[in-house]
Parts: C-alpha cells; sequence; structure tokens
C-alpha cells in the first residue's frame, strides 16, 4: 500500500504545514463548541458552520499573523449580496 496505510500526504510528502493544520482544528475545535451550545436545539443533520463561528476563527488567525482588516461599508455588503452563486 501506498505510505503502509498511512495518510499518504504525511507519509510520501511533507504533509501539511502547521498554518494551515491550525485553521483545520480551530474550525474542528469551535464547530464542537457550536453543537455543545447548541445540543438539543439543532436537528438531526448536517449542519453548516455558522458565519459567526467561521469569521471569529478568521479574525483570530489574523489577530495572531498582526494583520487587521477594514471593516465593510454598507455599499460593501450591498454589492456583495448582489451577485447570485455561479455570476
Amino acid at each position: 500500500m501506498l505510505g503502509e496505510g498511512r495518510l499518504i500526504n504525511l507519509a510520501a510528502a511533507e504533509g501539511h504545514p502547521a498554518s494551515v493544520m491550525d485553521m483545520s482544528f480551530a474550525n474542528q475545535a469551535l464547530s464542537v463548541e457550536f453543537l455543545l451550545k447548541n445540543q438539543g436545539k439543532l436537528a438531526p443533520g448536517v449542519h453548516t458552520l455558522p458565519v459567526e463561528v467561521d469569521t471569529e476563527i478568521a479574525s483570530l488567525k489574523l489577530k495572531a499573523l498582526g494583520i487587521s482588516i477594514d471593516t465593510l461599508t454598507s455599499e460593501q455588503i450591498e454589492y456583495i449580496n448582489s451577485w447570485e452563486t455561479g455570476t
């Protein structure tokens, strides 16, 4: 078997850099936190991570890198929301 049954990207390459893995772990941890906080409120099934949690993860990563971003203006938000998927 390739990579002796291990994840091929880890056994036959360099794997994921820490800068990618920390985002994955943050998504997993905050997703579990969201599920625990909303236990009994969510119907069984697959749920998309709420945008607030995703935004929190991105904000924490940017802060860790010493990066700040501007807040969108209402006009920019209106423009972004005016597009339809695939256009």
